[in-house]
């Protein structure tokens, strides 16, 4: 019953409920265009290396975004960041399905990708400082949970619109959360802990100054590392799961059919991680989550029948979303308010630039008939590394309070 308590009290579930949907048509955005790639690759006869640098391009974007918006966030406030990065990738969607070309396809993948990593940093640090202490962990895991909401949907789009509508009504939808924002504006405030320090706002130099300091060095490191393996594996396999599939010798729409099955196995994986990490711990999580997953990108890559695709691929989503929704829980732990928003905005940028060469990495080695095998073992090796950075160098954070440690100060 405990997972139920922070459902039952009505501020949480709005905030949780409210924050949850923007990070699902976040999700919603990413996975539809893994699926609209496979679709523009016919269409306007793409090589695989031109749809790696598509992706990798929308990756850039969400490193640049990831690190502004962090630092805006310590500025401007969580919520002021959180609709104005929601609308800049929701417009950029719906212009993208204007595009006339493979150029201006890639600006407006870049600028909504701005807006798609600004978006996650600062939903889930707003989340993590608005609930209590005791609940936080499960709290940001279940926002996370959202997201395989969202890579649901993608895949019901993908699947039911993309083969009779085109590619161009999937970026048309993907423009519907600016109207959110509107709902969004009057449904969020900031937590009290952010407004409560309005006049100890650090320098902007002085932020980034903290995050390097030697009381945060070792855990910037740490979550520099853990973010950049994360992020290069789930773009390089998730982003190419589709084309993978097709590669693998299955019909377009058969592929789409697949990874919407193996895309629901995101769900449990998320609700499984909010369950252990307030029991056994953050570190648990991450480390048993990643080296699981590490394992599934093995037994996915060799796979060969549909049975074991299909079965590889739930285990691949399961572990690999759950790792996430560790991640996001963990980050903004390791830091104080003062610097919580850029601490967690820098992790996630330095964690972009993995996404940015993970699908890029993989349109390559595709283009120059690498088999899959080795491709997914080189994902293997580095989510390997991943869990070992956290077992190592990491530290536990279950039920302590970053802000009361740094006595509300980032020295």
């Amino acid at each position: 019953m405990r997972n139920m308590s922070l459902l039952r009290e009505p501020k949480q579930r709005k905030l949780l409920f409210s924050a949850g949907l923007s990070w699902l048509f976040d999700a919603m955005e990413v996975g539809m265009i893994s699926f609209i790639v496979t679709a523009l690759a016919a269409e306007w006869q793409l090589g695989a290396q031109q749809i790696g640098l598509l992706m990798a391009i929308n990756s850039i974007g969400m490193a640049a975004g990831a690190a502004i918006a962090g630092l805006m966030a310590d500025r401007y406030g969580r919520r002021a960041i959180l609709l104005w990065t929601l609308l800049i990738f929701s417009i950029a969607s719906g212009l993208s399905a204007l595009a006339t070309g493979f150029i201006a396809l890639c600006v407006l993948r870049f600028a909504a990708g701005f807006g798609l990593g600004g978006e996650l940093p600062v939903a889930s640090t707003l989340v993590s400082e608005s609930v209590p202490i005791k609940e936080r962990g499960r709290a940001v895991v279940l926002l996370e949970s959202f997201w395989a909401c969202g890579w649901i949907a993608a895949a019901l789009i993908a699947y039911f619109i993309i083969p009779h509508y085109g590619w161009r009504m999937a970026f048309l939808i993907g423009a519907a959360p600016a109207l959110y924002a509107l709902y969004l504006r009057r449904a969020i405030q900031d937590a009290p802990s952010y407004t409560a320090q309005q006049s100890k706002k650090l320098p902007f130099t002085e932020r980034i100054s903290s995050i390097w300091s030697s009381k945060h060095r070792r855990a910037t490191v740490m979550l520099w590392i853990l973010w950049f393996t994360v992020v290069f594996s789930y773009y390089g396999m998730f982003l190419w799961l589709p084309s993978v599939m097709v590669i693998k010798g299955f019909g377009l729409v058969k592929s789409f059919q697949y990874v919407l099955i193996m895309s629901l196995a995101q769900l449990p994986g998320y609700f499984t991680a909010a369950y252990f990490i307030e029991k056994f711990g953050r570190k648990f999580v991450l480390v048993t989550f990643l080296l699981l997953t590490a394992g599934s990108a093995l037994w996915f890559g060799s796979a060969e029948t549909e049975g074991m695709l299909i079965a590889s691929g739930i285990c691949l989503s399961f572990f690999n979303l759950g790792a996430w929704g560790g991640m996001y829980a963990y980050t903004p732990e390791l830091y104080p308010v003062a610097v919580r928003g850029t601490g967690v905005g820098f992790a996630a940028s330095f964690g972009r630039v993995g996404g940015i060469i993970g699908p890029y990495l993989v349109g390559m080695l595709v283009a120059g008939k690498t088999e899959i095998h080795n491709i997914f073992m080189i994902f293997f090796v580095t989510i390997i590394i991943g869990a070992l950075t956290v077992l190592f160098f990491g530290k536990e954070t279950k039920g302590t309070d970053p802000d009361k440690e740094a006595g509300e100060q980032a020295v």
